[in-house]
C-alpha cells in the first residue's frame, strides 16, 4: 500500500522504516502538515497517516476522497481534527492509536505537578545561572491537599492513584463514572464544586465541543488562589488568555503544560 505520512517528524521516520523492514507498503514522509494547500500531495495514495496539527475538516476529506485514499490512519488517540460524518459519507475508513501508554502520560503529569510544587524549573535555571539564592524557591507538601481530576479513563485513573499514595483528596469530574476510582476513594462532583475545592486541577479528557476551554475566565474564578494547572491532554481544554490572566493575577499558582492551544500556527 502506498502511505503518505503527514507532519512526520526524523523519530518518525525511523519508527516507521523499522516496522516496515519487510518493505510490504511504500511510505512516502512530508515534514508539512496537511491542510487545505497542500492535500494535493495525498494524489495517488491510499492511505495518509496524520497526527494531531494536521487539518482533516470536510472539504480536505472529500478531497482526499478524489484523490482515491481508502484510509485516514491517526498516529494518535484523539481525533478531533477529522470530519468522521464526511468520512463515513465518501467511504474512507478512520483508524487511530487506540491510546497511548497510559503510565507514561500519568507519570509525565505528576511529574509536571512536583516541578510545579516545588519550583524544580526555577532552581534549574537560577543553577544554571550560578546563582544559589533560595528565596522565592520554598514549595509546598501536597500530603493532605485535594486533587482535582477531569477525565477518569485510564489516564486519570493512574494519575490520581499514583497520588493517593501521597495521602490527597481526590475529586473527579467526568460524564461517566469510572468504578475503579470510586473503588479507590476518589469522589464525583460538580465542575463547580471540583473548581471551588481542588489544590491541583489535572485535565485528561479529550477535546471536542462539550470540553473545548472547559478551563475558562469563569472556571478560574471559582478556583482557589494559587491553584495549580497540569494539562497533558489538548491545548484547546484551557482558554489561553484567561490562564494567562489568571498567572498574571496569581489566581492561578502554576500551569504544568505538555500542551497548549493552537500548536500548529
Amino acid at each position: 500500500m502506498k502511505v503518505a505520512v503527514f507532519c512526520s517528524k526524523p523519530y518518525d521516520e525511523e519508527s516507521f522504516r523499522a516496522r516496515n523492514a519487510d518493505d510490504a507498503h511504500d511510505f512516502t514522509f512530508f515534514s508539512f502538515r496537511l491542510t487545505e494547500d497542500v492535500v494535493a500531495a495525498a494524489k495517488g495514495f491510499e492511505a495518509v497517516v496524520l497526527f494531531v496539527n494536521d487539518k482533516c475538516d470536510a472539504p480536505i476529506v472529500r478531497r482526499l476522497h478524489e484523490y482515491g485514499v481508502r484510509f485516514i490512519l491517526l498516529r494518535c488517540a484523539g481525533f478531533n481534527n477529522v470530519d468522521l460524518e464526511t468520512a463515513t459519507k465518501v467511504g474512507i475508513k478512520v483508524a487511530r492509536v487506540p491510546a497511548y501508554s497510559p503510565n507514561a502520560i500519568a507519570e509525565h503529569a505528576v511529574m509536571l505537578m512536583f516541578a510545579l510544587d516545588r519550583k524544580i524549573h526555577h532552581a534549574h535555571v537560577r543553577s544554571r545561572q550560578g546563582i544559589h539564592e533560595l528565596s522565592g524557591l520554598m514549595g509546598n507538601e501536597i500530603h493532605g491537599r485535594t486533587l482535582g481530576v477531569m477525565g477518569t479513563g485510564r489516564i486519570g485513573f493512574l494519575f490520581a492513584q499514583a497520588l493517593r499514595g501521597f495521602d490527597m483528596r481526590v475529586l473527579c469530574y467526568d460524564v461517566y463514572k469510572n468504578p475503579a476510582m470510586i473503588a479507590m476513594g476518589a469522589e464525583y462532583v460538580s465542575k463547580e464544586e471540583l473548581y471551588r475545592e481542588a489544590d491541583v486541577i489535572s485535565l485528561h479528557c479529550p477535546l471536542m465541543p462539550a470540553t473545548h476551554h472547559i478551563i475558562n475566565a469563569e472556571a478560574i474564578s471559582m478556583m482557589k488562589k494559587g491553584v495549580k494547572l497540569i494539562n497533558t491532554s489538548r491545548g484547546g481544554l484551557i482558554d489561553t488568555e484567561a490562564l494567562i490572566e489568571g498567572l498574571k493575577t496569581g489566581k492561578v499558582g502554576g500551569a504544568g503544560m505538555d500542551v497548549y492551544e493552537n500548536e500548529a500556527n
